[in-house]
């Protein structure tokens, strides 16, 4: 095994920590107090390339693959995560879905302004009575002669609101399955459609420069062609849409563990107490010790699932794997890099402030820790 990186990945890593050192650290604690979108910071994003980091370039796309996705993502989280969180929802919740699963029309249409940045794009699977429970899905969609008359309402949906959103997904019961089941399906709501209502900006305790939202539908009308693959496999297509998500997220909490690493060796060779810097204290140099260690035990973890992914081989397990531990190590990292900062560490000019507020979601989005344990007991056949 060789976990070394090619020429190519490390350039873009390379290039993506120097954005996010020059250009996105500057700025983004105004953002993130004021609570606005840094519409600037994406459009430069674009610029790079990086929303069409893994898809070919026949559609606009960068042609690279999923693993250098991951490497941007984790190095923007190192600085922030609303930033890398807006960026893994464009690609692997907004735009993937249309390439995976889109008719030639709907790629044509959709993909070249999504893989440019120019738009942005929200998957609306969550909604507010089922969280976890996907299969529980109430929000209805019925065929009413060339369009599809859309009910219910979806929650937690990232990107959905912006002055840039192009479209949402939405997964929806459009039938009965001969053994009683819902028939899930998937499709298209442009933004502006008559009856999508997406409702105030949520007030969260992190990731407070990325935009969620909660939308509705009240006879939201779209037309027939706007399904997205084949009627009746909206399930199968999001639970592959999550698996590679998965592997993101898990890059994305890795950059953050990391960002705790650079900020806590930073200000324990700054701060002096009793004489000397606290980077001398054994008790502090243990502790970022242990930090690195997770950090690079969970970069290892993403790094197996993104080569078996792009291998063609099975990764769910691998993929449930590496979100389940660097989303731990994660908020593990932010706790210790708060507390290493002392008083410093509960004050927002410090970004170890914004990422102990940040981390804890990372357990909970794209799937629960709870969720990721019950995919690989299931896998390991139990």
């Amino acid at each position: 095994m060789d976990f070394r990186l090619s020429e190519e990945h490390e350039a873009l890593r390379e290039s993506v920590r120097d954005f996010a050192r020059e250009a996105v650290a500057p700025v983004i604690a105004e953002h993130y107090e004021r609570h606005t979108f840094p519409y600037e910071i994406v459009r430069q994003m674009g610029k790079m390339g990086l929303f069409g980091l893994p898809f070919p370039e026949e559609h606009g796309g960068m042609g690279g693959d999923y693993f250098a996705l991951c490497l941007a993502l984790e190095e923007l989280a190192r600085v922030d995560s609303s930033v890398a969180i807006t960026l893994e929802a464009a690609v692997s919740l907004g735009a993937m879905p249309i390439y995976r699963f889109g008719t030639d029309e709907q790629q044509a249409r959709w993909l070249p302004k999504l893989l440019s940045g120019e738009a942005l794009a929200g998957f609306g699977l969550t909604e507010p009575g089922t969280g976890s429970d996907a299969g529980g899905t109430q929000t209805r969609a019925v065929l009413d002669g060339d369009e599809w008359v859309i009910n219910g309402s979806k929650a937690f949906i990232t990107n959905s609101g912006t002055d840039i959103t192009a479209l949402v997904t939405v997964t929806a019961v459009t039938g009965t399955n001969p053994d009683g089941s819902k028939e899930l399906s998937t499709i298209i709501v442009p933004s502006g459609t008559p009856g999508f209502t997406v409702a105030p900006a949520y007030s969260k305790v992190g990731w407070n420069a990325s935009d969620t939202h909660e939308l509705t539908f009240d006879d939201c009308r779209v037309p027939a062609g706007n399904l997205l693959g084949e009627r009746g496999r909206g399930f199968a297509q999001f639970l592959r849409i999550l698996d590679e998500g998965r592997i993101a997220i898990a890059a994305l909490a890795v950059g953050l563990a990391q960002g705790c690493v650079d900020e806590s060796l930073k200000y324990a060779k700054e701060r002096q107490a009793f004489g000397r810097p606290i980077g001398n204290y054994q008790a502090i140099q243990f502790k970022i010790a242990d930090m690195e260690l997770k950090a690079h035990t969970a970069r290892l973890a993403y790094y197996d699932a993104a080569a078996r992914m792009l291998a063609g081989e099975p990764f769910k397990r691998q993929a449930a794997i590496a979100k389940l531990h660097a989303s731990t190590v994660a908020v593990d990292n932010a706790r210790e890099a708060t507390q290493i900062h002392g008083g410093y560490g509960f004050m927002n000019e410090y970004p170890v402030a914004r990422f102990w507020r940040d981390s804890k979601i990372l357990e909970i989005g794209e799937g629960t820790s709870e969720v990721q344990r019950m995919i690989i007991a299931r896998d390991l056949g139990l």
